[in-house]
């Protein structure tokens, strides 16, 4: 059962009872004994983060809220106590759990988010769920927080948990065209539309990048069209979410590794999960923006005909392509997406992909990798959205000594450049078929996290779904 947040107005007897707090917070001697009050005092001089007081029939929570030097970071820690707040939980098997601030600051709304996406559990495939997190119920008492803010809440954690779930299902469950099926099933659900593309349509469009890197496989692709227009929506060219589809990465011919490589190349499609999750969030919270994804999707295998390097290909933009490297196969198909969109004349494209290895490297877990041609007004704003839901960007430029790379002897470009500036190459490469303005986040060091990390979980984490909400919505209230 999926976690539900709620809304109250006041505290409910005997249910387990989180309270957020400050450093110096005294205990009013009328909701707690004088020697729960000696405890927390204590707890307090030693600083303590987590105060627990159990009462028996229900248990009550202080949890500490430190002052940060911005109100970004404040936001994160209380995000990142929820994880600390959720373990607690799930080892006392708490099933409903209520939170309420006593620092007046909107605390429960940013803890409660944490708390949310600690709860998320991937469970499908397990026969046996009984180590299942209980927690099903949050509610939120806080007269700062508003009913409409607590049910935006909810969709908004919902579509990055979806994200979540379908990086998170193997591949043998999710070919280009079950995932099609599942996107499909999530706007009728959501409210938004979905065109699916099959092969012949596919190659009708001479999509080549996207025809080239299925080759080798035996499913063939697909290319979705996702559509969420309102009447309401206030703006008169749409913003267009481009997501790299490749549900499953052998590395087709360019063949990578298995361990700590290929093993996780399921979440080689988060790109397009973030789509998918941020599409289900818009349509909703009834958000009134006009908003496009584009999605390629296929896997990328080494069989039959697979493409090969040296091949040379010809794109949707009719440019050519020397491929040299089977694994630099995500760019092909968001090429062919990003030129794709152009019919729309489009306010912003935002492109989102597990593009390169050199990105995670450069900046690991931490942060995501963008590089843009927006006006600067556009591109600090998205800056600012990712401070705020702390997927925080490094930008990295696009000068045209860049293009130098991927300069070929037989074709319009090619498809890789050197070892140096692999994610800047990458990014120059998809920029080569742009003709608007256009933000491209490489998401492969926050996509997927086999280790783990705070709230963000374990394995696919929906990165990207927070940050486009968060941008998209700025500018409406």
């Amino acid at each position: 059962m999926p976690t539900q947040l709620k809304y109250n107005t006041r505290l409910s007897k005997n249910i387990d009872t989180a309270i957020i707090i400050g450093p110096d917070y005294e205990a009013p001697a009328e909701d707690f004994s004088p020697e729960e009050k000696e405890y927390i005092s204590l707890q307090l001089a030693q600083k303590s983060k987590l105060i627990l007081l159990n009462r028996y029939t229900h248990r009550v929570y202080l949890v500490v809220a430190a002052a940060k030097p911005n109100v970004a970071l404040y936001h994160e820690d209380l995000r990142k106590a929820g994880f600390t707040l959720q373990k607690h939980l799930k080892e006392g098997k708490v099933t409903e759990i209520q939170l309420t601030d006593r620092t007046f600051s909107k605390a429960a709304y940013y803890l409660a988010e944490g708390l949310f996406l600690s709860n998320y559990e991937f469970t499908k495939h397990k026969t046996d769920k009984s180590e299942a997190t209980p927690l099903h119920t949050i509610t939120i008492t806080d007269g700062t927080i508003s009913e409409k803010e607590v049910h935006e809440l909810q969709e908004i954690l919902t579509g990055v948990c979806l994200a979540r779930d379908l990086v998170n299902e193997p591949h043998n469950h999710q070919s280009a065209e079950q995932f099609s099926e599942r996107i499909v099933a999530i706007g009728e659900e959501a409210g938004f539309s979905t065109e699916v593309l099959n092969m012949l349509q596919i190659q009708a469009l001479k999509m080549g990048g996207l025809l080239a890197v299925n080759q080798g496989s035996l499913d063939p692709p697909t290319f979705n069209i996702l559509e969420y227009k309102p009447e309401n929506a206030k703006n008169t060219k749409p913003y267009v979410l481009v997501g790299k589809g490749v549900v499953y990465d052998t590395g087709g011919l360019s063949l990578k590794p298995t361990p700590n490589s290929m093993d996780w190349m399921k979440s080689d499609m988060a790109g397009a999960a973030a789509v998918v999750g941020t599409f289900y969030a818009l349509a909703k919270n009834k958000v009134p923006l006009h908003v496009i994804g584009l999605i390629p999707a296929t896997d990328n295998r080494p069989g039959g005909r697979a493409f090969a390097p040296g091949d040379v290909i010809t794109m949707f933009s009719q440019k050519t392509v020397e491929v040299m490297n089977t694994d630099a196969e995500g760019r092909l198909i968001l090429a062919d997406a990003l030129c794709f969109a152009q019919k729309y004349q489009p306010e912003l494209v935002i492109d989102l992909a597990t593009l390169t290895g050199s990105a995670a490297r450069a900046v690991g877990k931490e942060g995501l990798v963008m590089m843009t041609t927006a006006p600067e007004e556009t591109v600090q704003a998205f800056k600012k959205a990712g401070d705020e839901v702390h997927e925080r960007l490094v930008e990295l430029p696009l000068w045209e000594e860049y293009q130098k790379h991927l300069e070929s002897d037989i074709a319009d470009i090619k498809n890789l450049g050197g070892a140096d500036a692999g994610a800047i190459s990458a990014g120059k490469f998809l920029e080569y078929f742009t003709d608007y303005p256009w933000i491209h986040l490489d998401i492969a060091g926050t996509a997927y996290i086999p280790t783990g990390d705070n709230y963000r979980g374990k394995n696919g984490t929906g990165s990207g779904v927070r940050l486009l909400y968060s941008y998209l919505t700025s500018g409406l209230s």
